[in-house]
């Protein structure tokens, strides 16, 4: 996105720290399905849900690993300990990144939605407002009848 032209609430959206919340929103959501079908044991659930990403330590990491999700499972490893082994079962790379993206993409739709229902409020406005205003037609104006001849 250009930076000048993106309003704050769409830029969180889209920003880096957003996009590693929600991988980690994924994550932690498939490790409470697992817990549920019993494949990972519950009482790892608490400790788990403390994860958190450091973006530096993960730009560190994936200077030598040169891989996004690698460096910020290792991030997450970091933050709880021996739990860690329960994130990401059963999961590939694209799991996480093409569920995270859908959670960002209905993020922004909510935004523009907000955006569309205040836009029709405003014309509604203008319209109530200038409804008596007098103005030329333009389909009149316009008709091939009206338009000048060769």
């Amino acid at each position: 996105m250009i930076e000048r032209y993106s309003r704050p609430a769409m830029k969180q959206v889209w920003s880096e720290e957003n996009k590693f919340d929600k991988w980690l929103e994924v994550e932690i959501a498939v490790c409470e399905a697992w817990a549920q079908l019993g494949v990972i044991p519950r009482a790892a659930l608490p400790k788990i849900k403390l994860a958190r990403v450091n973006l530096k330590r993960m730009n560190e990491i994936l200077k030598e690993t040169h891989h996004d999700v690698t460096a910020f499972l290792n991030t997450i490893a970091e933050s709880i300990g021996e739990e860690s082994r329960y994130i990401h079962l059963g999961m590939t790379s694209s799991d996480v990144m093409d569920t995270a993206l859908s959670l960002q993409l209905i993020e922004a739709s909510d935004i523009l939605a907000e955006d569309i229902k205040e836009l029709i409020s405003v014309l509604a406005g203008l319209a109530i407002r200038h409804k008596h205003t007098p103005m030329t037609d333009a389909l009149t104006v316009c008709t091939p009848s009206r338009l000048p001849s060769d």
